[in-house]
């Protein structure tokens, strides 16, 4: 999964690194689903798809298939398949360090000692029952998101001057052609009302010609 850097004025330095990773809420911990997210989007993370998912033993398997054959596979393989878990899909710069920084040390004992805010502090409770779950990597997160994500397109967010190139050539314009007509119409709701002329002013809309002739056989 490519990471997207962007540049200072100069073009030389990159400022930060926006990345996506893959983040589960175990089992043990759906229950606190709410406010986990609450702590994820207040850690500056965007939350850019979710799902709520119980996996077989064998989708288990799969999943863990690096940790085959080690003496805590199959009680993993259970415990991660005993109820339904929580995916996302999280961004942010260097979202896969951010995200492991904010889960904490693996064994929640041990989170809680060294890392007490932490979400395994929080709301783990051992070395397995340990809340949630990141990816460790670059090709991790690119293998896991697909898994469970399996229409998802992983690929670069925009960032720098390609995201300004393309809000400047395909957002702006409509945008400020809403905003202008919004300031006219002074509706009671502005966010309603510009959402529903977004909606049918969107230039990548469809047009369907209003006017068409059938030709029947002769």
């Amino acid at each position: 999964m490519p990471e997207v850097t962007m540049e200072n004025g100069d073009g030389d330095v990159p400022e930060i690194v926006v990345e996506r990773t893959l983040a589960l809420i175990k089992p043990d911990a759906v229950h606190r689903a709410e406010e986990i997210e609450e702590i994820v989007l207040e850690s500056g993370f965007t939350i850019l798809q979710k799902r709520r998912i119980h996996l077989t033993p064998e989708q288990t398997s799969d999943f863990y298939a690096e940790h085959y054959g080690k003496m805590f596979f199959p009680s993993l393989v259970a415990y991660m398949s005993s109820g339904p878990i929580i995916a996302m899909v999280l961004a942010r710069e260097n979202a896969i360090g951010y995200w492991r920084e904010l889960a904490g040390p693996t064994n929640s004992f041990k989170a809680r000692e060294t890392h007490p805010d932490s979400l395994r502090a929080l709301y783990g409770t051992d070395d397995q029952r340990n809340a949630v779950h990141g990816s460790d990597g670059v090709t991790s997160a690119e293998r896991e998101i697909r898994f469970m994500f399996p229409d998802s397109i992983v690929e670069p967010i925009p960032a720098g001057m390609v995201a300004r190139d393309y809000l400047a050539r395909a957002v702006n314009p409509t945008l400020l052609k809403g905003l202008t007509e919004l300031c006219k119409q002074k509706p009671e709701d502005p966010c309603m009302w510009l959402a529903d002329w977004l909606l049918s002013n969107n230039p990548n809309k469809p047009q369907v010609a209003d006017r068409y002739a059938v030709q029947e056989p002769m």
